[in-house]
């Protein structure tokens, strides 16, 4: 056993049985299926809108290398950069670069996910850069020193009370204050922070191909303020982030905002096309889009699980897992969890370790059910299975295992031989421990539906027989 594989199940069995923590969730994601009911009906033919976001999105991938270049061409042609980052290292090595140009020691950063899957703040921090998250859930969770909880809200494992006592903790604010009262608070030491910054770090929802421009989605303003006020502003975003038009947004944006947060649209939506021009009065002086791959090219070249290429990171498929639900946002030790994180991060980070996420499913198709750009996601987590058992991932114990149920299930004979009380034993014996205390083991019934077919049929027949 790996060691991510026994962090993930330490952890799942601590989580599955916090029921203040499910409290919390099924709070907050009560909240979210309210609203997105509620969202949803801007769409007068939602099936119809999310099969069209599915063929765009298609078509971007498999133009990937077009759309690319063509945004780099576009976007060079108004003064703003762009990096291609191998991986994740060269990212992180190419904004420390920037920094030390600009002689910068202050980083304010907007909600991006593609910077916590490269842990860019704790890069920066080694080299003597202070990186502030500008974002309410972020900087709440920066404060608390973890990592986000949720693709969208990354505070949502936190209750207003849990917020209140850590803002007492870390800030010395009375530990009583409402909701409203710690937004403010929130508010009064981050706008501080924008002004002193020199440089703004965002990510991109969406990348433009042809006008050569990044999209942005927010609801509090704070990535508008992190692009205007410093005078550099670098944007990371991953290569499957690309749109073929800025028109696409028309359909991409109400999606991203229904399937996201519930609402019909996000407040703040902002297309940055590069720096400020001549004649301009806001934007920074200098723009650079740093293009990541960090293993997308790995998922690109396998045809079968490219799709997941085509996620909007909306969290809708987080929100409807059962085991998500359970197990919570922290437990899958990588960037990207729930459904979709357990189908890519294998890819990204390495089959052999990471295997175990595409097992952590119960494929009731929930989240492919919700998916805004219906993306197989239960499908590609059994095709993950198959790709580690065919790369040989899988222990020789389970190999076995798996031989002789094969075996059983195909002979009637087999499974007939053991009686109740033999298969109730070995699961006492054997699955005890792994089924856990604070669980009931299923108990066999004492004879098997097997069993009381042939003494029903046996009966009908005497019954004919002596009619």
């Amino acid at each position: 056993m790996n060691e991510q594989l026994a962090t993930f199940l330490a952890k799942s069995e601590v989580k599955a049985f916090d029921l203040d923590h499910r409290r919390k969730i099924n709070f907050n994601i009560g909240k979210y299926n309210q609203a997105f009911q509620q969202g949803r009906l801007q769409f007068t033919d939602l099936t119809t809108a999310r099969e069209r976001a599915k063929n765009i999105k298609w078509r971007a991938v498999e133009q990937l290398d077009v759309l690319l270049e063509h945004f780099e061409a576009q976007f060079t042609r108004r003064g703003g950069k762009v990096i291609w980052a191998e991986d994740g290292e060269q990212a992180c090595k190419e904004i420390l670069r920037i920094c030390q140009q600009k002689q910068a020691k202050k980083i304010v950063k907007s909600k991006s996910m593609v910077t916590e899957e490269i842990h860019l703040n704790e890069f920066l921090a080694e080299h003597d850069i202070e990186s502030i998250e500008s974002d309410l859930g972020e900087y709440i969770q920066q404060l608390d020193g973890e990592p986000p909880y949720h693709i969208v809200t990354p505070a949502m494992h936190k209750s207003k009370d849990d917020i209140a006592r850590l803002f007492s903790n870390k800030l010395g604010t009375p530990a009583n204050l409402s909701a409203e009262e710690l937004t403010m608070v929130a508010r009064r030491q981050l706008r501080e922070q924008f002004i002193k910054a020199d440089i703004g770090i965002t990510g991109a929802n969406f990348i433009l191909a042809d006008i050569g421009g990044i999209a942005i989605t927010e609801n509090e303003g704070n990535a508008r303020l992190t692009t205007t006020l410093p005078r550099v502003h670098i944007a990371i975003a991953g290569i499957e982030k690309v749109l073929p038009s800025y028109q696409d947004l028309a359909l991409f944006w109400p999606l991203l905002a229904t399937f996201g947060t519930g609402q019909t649209i996000t407040v703040y939506n902002t297309i940055l096309t590069g720096p400020r021009l001549p004649g301009e009065a806001d934007g920074p002086e200098e723009m650079y889009v740093i293009l990541l791959d960090n293993g997308r090219t790995r998922i690109l070249h396998d045809v079968q699980v490219r799709e997941s290429l085509y996620c909007i990171r909306c969290g809708a498929c987080l929100n409807a897992c059962p085991v998500y639900k359970n197990i919570g946002g922290h437990t899958y030790g990588t960037t990207y969890s729930g459904p979709i994180g357990s189908v890519i991060s294998p890819h990204l980070k390495g089959m052999q370790e990471y295997k175990h996420l595409s097992y952590a499913s119960s494929l009731c198709a929930g989240c492919t059910a919700v998916c805004p750009v219906r993306i197989n996601i239960h499908e590609l987590l059994l095709v993950n299975r198959h790709e580690a058992v065919e790369a040989h991932y899988t222990s020789g114990s389970e190999k076995l295992a798996w031989y002789f149920w094969k075996q059983a299930c195909l002979s009637r004979k087999i499974m007939n031989m053991a009686g109740a009380k033999t298969k109730n034993f070995v699961l006492r014996k054997f699955f005890r421990k792994s089924w856990d205390d604070r669980r009931e083991l299923p108990v066999f019934a004492p004879h098997s539906f097997h069993e009381l077919w042939k003494q029903r049929r046996g009966e009908h027949s005497g019954k004919s027989s002596i009619s």
